[in-house]
């Protein structure tokens, strides 16, 4: 009997399935829906603990940036830390940017690349390497005494969520298109979580290196999600690589995309086709999204330029939050932002990515004049707080809606390799952003 093809482009509910053919019997042959199956509510929850752990280094590593710089500067070497003195801004001699850029450039580098060579590793390989990266970023950093090596852990961190992206966006168009939006709500938790853990042990006592540390356990979680939680189907490529240039190709019309053995055994799970793409179509795929791509890089351009080249700037010595406290305060409400709009795709979508492109840059532009005129101190410590809470919002959202958006419009046959390729969009800005910001730090500490 012929079964009909799911088109994943859809949308998300129940309702997406086509009406039953009916067999000789009068019954459906369709699978259960998959809000009744309990292998998809384990994979939604799989999604959503990839996604924390993956983002989480990256977010720790950013969160630490000004006790990193600050740290290792105090123990290697006997000049002040600060220009306080000759410059009107509270400065590290070198900016957090440089920790932004060994947190981005090698993730760049994956994410240029990867698209076109990745799908000859099989999933699980790929996994194993985040895991062993992820953890050897936090004991490098943990335990190092000199700048470089501490940069070498973060760029580990870098590697380690570059690669975990790519995979685990591809990932997603084996299953239902709505586990993208847990795995857009995982980092967004990663985000809060991780800046708010790392503020948290910090504020009780710990030192930055010992709270690292504690946080070997999300490798571990990364770990038991992929290969105890998640419920895989036959048709993914775990261990085997493939034969020959890529995996075997079946056209659409001459195949289900619903695994019989799947249906009965996981609940059902789609097969893409990625791998058999030219290079001709896969660019013509890239062209097709640089109308989501571009403004998403525009939006973490913005956003990173402040979080980085401008949070350690906006500084109130009037209180009794040291700098340092308050620059991971910043960090935590920035990712609270994040966290509840990536979380926030079933209540609102937004298909005009360049609205929030816009409103991005222009509040990187206030906050540069600000910081410029110093007139931002002269507003109330919970006003800027408010202002990089909003500035979180906007970025989550750019985020999930552009990868909600590609996956609703894709082809089947596209998607995986539609979804791993517009991932560099945000990763390009983030650098071009590191890039612009250290210049930036470097002007502003040396005005008097």
């Amino acid at each position: 009997m012929e079964r009909r093809v799911y088109d994943t482009g859809g949308g998300n509910s129940d309702s997406d399935w086509d009406e039953p053919e009916e067999d000789g019997n009068g019954e459906g042959s369709a699978p259960p829906p998959q809000a009744q199956t309990g292998s998809h509510w384990r994979n939604l929850a799989a999604f959503w603990l990839l996604g924390l752990c993956n983002n989480f280094a990256y977010v720790v590593m950013l969160s630490a940036a000004h006790d990193i710089l600050r740290t290792e500067t105090n123990e290697t070497s006997t000049v002040n830390v600060t220009n306080s003195s000759s410059s009107r801004y509270d400065c590290n001699q070198i900016s957090t940017a440089a920790v932004l850029l060994a947190d981005i450039l090698p993730t760049l580098v994956i994410k240029f690349t990867a698209p076109f060579y990745i799908e000859q590793i099989p999933y699980n390989y790929r996994v194993c390497v985040c895991v062993i990266t992820a953890a050897s970023s936090f004991l490098l950093v943990s335990f190092s005494t000199d700048i470089a090596v501490s940069l070498l852990g973060v760029i580990f961190a870098s590697v380690s969520s570059g690669l975990g992206e790519i995979t685990f966006l591809s990932l997603t168009a084996f299953f239902y298109s709505d586990v993208v939006s847990y795995w857009s709500s995982g980092t967004g938790g990663a985000g809060i979580l991780g800046a708010l853990s790392y503020l948290g042990l910090t504020a009780a006592g710990l030192s930055p290196r010992n709270s690292l540390l504690v946080m070997l356990i999300i490798p571990i979680l990364l770990l038991v999600s992929y290969f105890f939680l998640l419920v895989p189907p036959p048709s993914l490529p775990r261990w085997r690589f493939p034969k020959g240039s890529s995996r075997s190709y079946i056209p659409t019309h001459q195949r289900p995309l619903l695994n019989e053995s799947s249906v009965q055994q996981t609940g059902p799970h789609l097969t893409p086709s990625g791998p058999h793409l030219t290079l001709l179509k896969k660019w013509q795929i890239i062209k097709s999204l640089l109308k989501y791509m571009i403004p998403l890089s525009l939006v973490y351009f913005a956003e990173y330029f402040i979080n980085q080249g401008l949070f350690e700037l906006i500084y109130f010595p009037d209180i009794t939050t040291s700098h340092s406290e308050q620059y991971r305060w910043y960090q935590m409400l920035y990712q609270a932002g994040v966290f509840i709009s990536r979380s926030s795709v079933r209540c609102v979508t937004i298909r005009r990515i360049w609205v929030l492109a816009c409103l991005q840059c222009g509040l990187a532009t206030f906050l540069l004049i600000g910081v410029y005129y110093l007139f931002l101190i002269k507003f109330t410590l919970y006003g800027i707080c408010a202002i990089i809470t909003f500035e979180g919002l906007l970025g989550g959202a750019a985020y999930v809606n552009t990868f909600n958006n590609i996956a609703i419009t894709s082809k089947p046959e596209d998607k995986e390799f539609a979804m791993a390729a517009a991932c560099v969009s945000d990763t390009l800005g983030i650098s071009i952003s590191g890039a612009v910001a250290i210049p930036v730090h470097n002007y502003f500490c040396g005005l008097h």
